[in-house]
């Protein structure tokens, strides 16, 4: 019981230590389903949902979610200098997610009412978190809530979508599964990583770095959700080939911010490039899009999915293990230095992302390409799961220096 009071004191112990498990969950999925449908190395798996959905789902709403939950719980009061997020809702929203997920996987072998159980469940804890985060930002009075008001919204906009992912399953209606996969990459996740991306890699830099200058430009907060926004509509409204319009602008854009919050001096400190580098693939992605649009525009289809996974699996996952490890740190009582182990880890897990890439190279031939891509698999299992066993036992211990949280 003292162990459990210990992992449900501070939201980020619950919701980092489900994130971490659902990627290791969500990986062991696609590398079984990989093996079969891909490698033929067996015979393909029998699902009992089409297996680029599951993957979709699970991508966007499994994992990343969680880790955003716990990351804004444990921010959202010292952002806006409010009250702390009660622990009876936190725990309420862990476990009605987490129970979700559990019926998802049960739903994925068979049981028929496992993904209706499923969407209850998830959804609800889904709504329980974010009427907590709702109820911190709508009593607060601090004058500088922008932040915190895109993540908001689109965190409302997020269950919206995975509503919609939901229903296009039960009742057979691709549209909205599409809907959900396209843009619940540009109205949930991009919006919510650009926006901590803004607000914390410069106040981190400016403590390590020294003579920093902040740089935070307000615009960029309307430029680059608005030019996710374009992008998504464009993608659903199939005219790819006209996305280079909002692409390339945030290309422009991530590369400058790069550039201005001093990407090569956050070497200084591993746990500080962690941030940075994780946030460079921004512009690295949008300008494969803005190049893939402009391939299109001329009749030649080319890059494949490489930009999607230059985003997802670079800057989004990329800034989870560097948030992550931070806030872990950080609220755990710990000095923020990264040992050697968890920035080869990092680092690894860049060729993670290249290799998913790499999968998309032109003219691989198709056995190439399964075996790349269960090697960037195995890649992600083993950075997640060392990752784990590295930091998941901080999140039932107490502090190490015997202050609460």
């Amino acid at each position: 019981m003292n162990r459990w009071r210990v992992f449900t004191s501070a939201p980020h112990r619950m919701f980092f230590f489900g994130g971490i498990l659902q990627s290791c969950l969500a990986m062991l999925w696609w590398l079984a389903d990989l093996g079969g449908r891909y490698a033929n190395l067996y015979a393909p798996l029998d699902w009992s949902l089409p297996p680029m959905d599951i993957h979709a789902f699970l991508m966007l709403f499994a994992i990343f979610p969680f880790f955003i939950f716990g990351f804004l719980m444990t921010t959202y009061p010292r952002w806006m200098n409010g009250r702390e997020v009660p622990r009876t809702s936190t725990v309420r929203a862990f476990l009605l997610m987490l129970a979700g997920m559990a019926c998802f996987y049960a739903a994925l072998l068979g049981n028929p009412f496992g993904l209706m159980l499923s969407a209850v469940l998830f959804l609800s804890g889904w709504a329980v978190g974010l009427a907590a985060l709702l109820r911190v930002y709508l009593e607060s009075i601090h004058p500088d809530k922008r932040h915190a008001r895109i993540t908001s919204v689109v965190l409302s906009l997020g269950w919206l979508l995975a509503l919609c992912w939901y229903l296009g399953e039960l009742i057979h209606l691709e549209v909205l599964v599409s809907l959900a996969r396209v843009l619940g990459v540009w109205l949930l996740l991009f919006p919510v990583f650009f926006a901590v991306s803004h607000r914390m890699i410069p106040f981190f830099s400016g403590v390590v770095i020294r003579d920093y200058e902040v740089v935070r430009p307000m615009s960029a907060l309307a430029i680059a959700p608005l030019c996710g926004c374009v992008h998504g509509v464009l993608e659903l409204s199939g005219l790819p080939q006209w996305t280079w319009v909002a692409d390339l602008p945030l290309a422009g854009l991530g590369f400058y911010l790069t550039w201005a919050w001093r990407f090569r001096a956050s070497f200084i400190a591993p746990i500080l490039a962690m941030l940075h580098v994780g946030f460079a693939w921004l512009g690295v992605a949008a300008l494969l899009y803005g190049v893939q649009s402009l391939a299109a525009l001329s009749g030649v289809a080319v890059l494949g999915r490489a930009p999607l996974h230059a985003l997802t699996a670079g800057y989004f996952s990329g800034m989870v293990l560097a948030m992550v490890t931070r806030v872990t740190l950080g609220h755990s009582g710990r000095n923020l230095v990264v040992d050697r182990l968890t920035w080869t880890l990092f680092l690894v897990f860049q060729g993670v992302a290249l290799l998913r890439m790499g999968a998309d190279w032109p003219g691989l031939p198709w056995g190439a390409r399964a075996w790349v891509l269960l090697v960037a698999g195995m890649l992600w299992l083993a950075v997640f799961g060392v990752w784990a066993w590295r930091f998941a036992p901080m999140y039932w211990r107490p502090r190490s220096d015997g202050r609460p949280g």
